[in-house]
């Protein structure tokens, strides 16, 4: 890469994507590292590292570093960061690349802080901050730029956050640590109270994505799930259906609605008018568990669209919003000027 890459990067508790300005999106990896604990070894990192979760050794831990939206172990993430930079960036760089990473709505300044401290540790120049909704509307190709009222609805892996957009800020906000991931625990507590069936993370993400739904489907779809029988200790399949996986999802489905008649019921007038004429759009991972945006129309009475591509959403609107950022710099060099004196 020539000089100083301009990067966005969406560090999500699922997956890390980073778009490159000219490129577009260059990597979408799961949020996973494999480290050897006796040696403190990095072994693996992204899919590779996922398909170890679960299947590991004494000696070998696959960890999850970011919980919840925000760093729960920050070498981890540090050493994470610095493997994505490198495999996207090059490792022989005069200038360290600007990055523009995004974060949840509801974060604390601690958590800012700490995301910028791994970004800079880990090879990054100048880093800006932006707000995951904020991110998530550009990505989506909504002018925010406009007196309008645009709401989103941003279903992630760690934190959902919903959000009403208006002049490039956010009016009304909610962010909730309830997301795909908590669908996924939802499945694990389901089979094991109804079935007697220990499952693993990876295969009650495999139900969710198969066969997981929040609205009732006309017709029901069956899958066979493999675990360990509770009873015997001996491993079982049996057979699974759509409408049990929505009773499994239910909690953290209805959570998730609540938080967007909260959000709605903050909502100016105004702006209320305007998202009641254009609609409520959807992105992240999770809206695209079947049926989501069927719910939430239902809730609220309000047309509800899935965006385009909507995982890439956020990482699309953190490397447009590079121009942005870039275009206030330009607009403003006499501040800068007074600030050097």
């Amino acid at each position: 890469m020539g000089f100083g890459a301009e990067v966005g990067i969406d560090l999500g508790t699922a997956s890390v994507l980073v778009f490159i300005k000219g490129k577009g999106v260059v990597l979408q990896e799961p949020s996973v590292v494999a480290i050897d604990k006796d040696t403190n070894r990095l072994l693996a990192v992204g899919e590779e590292a996922r398909m170890m979760l679960g299947r590991t050794p004494s000696n070998i831990v696959a960890i999850r570093p970011l919980k919840d939206g925000v760093i729960s172990d920050y070498e981890v993430t540090e050493r994470m960061l610095r493997y994505f930079i490198h495999k996207t960036c090059g490792k022989k760089r005069f200038f360290k690349p600007r990055i523009v990473v995004c974060v949840p709505s509801g974060v604390t300044e601690v958590e800012k802080r700490a995301v910028k401290e791994a970004i800079s540790e880990a090879g990054g120049g100048l880093t800006q901050l932006i707000e995951e909704p904020i991110a998530a509307a550009i990505g989506a190709g909504i002018d925010i730029s406009k007196p309008d009222g645009n709401m989103i609805i941003d279903i992630g892996g760690g934190t959902t956050d919903v959000a009403v957009i208006s002049l490039g800020g956010i009016v009304v906000s909610e962010s909730i640590k309830i997301a795909g991931d908590k669908f996924d625990e939802g499945i694990v507590r389901y089979m094991r109270k109804k079935h007697n069936l220990l499952v693993g993370e990876r295969t009650a993400e495999e139900l969710k994505i198969s066969i997981g739904t929040a609205f009732p489907k006309s017709k029901p779809v069956v899958k066979e799930c493999r675990g360990r029988d509770l009873i015997s200790g001996l491993p079982k399949t049996i057979q699974i259906t759509s409408e049990e996986m929505m009773e499994a999802m239910e909690e953290p489905v209805m959570a998730i609605a609540d938080a967007v008649h909260a959000v709605l019921e903050k909502t100016p007038p105004e702006l209320a008018a305007d998202i009641s004429n254009r609609g409520i759009v959807m992105t992240g991972g999770g809206a695209l568990l079947e049926g989501m945006d069927k719910l939430i129309e239902q809730r609220t009475g309000i047309p509800t669209y899935i965006a385009e591509e909507p995982i890439s959403c956020v990482a699309k609107g953190t490397g447009m919003s590079l121009e942005a950022l870039n275009f206030m710099q330009k607009a403003s060099p006499r501040k800068r000027k007074r600030k050097q004196k």
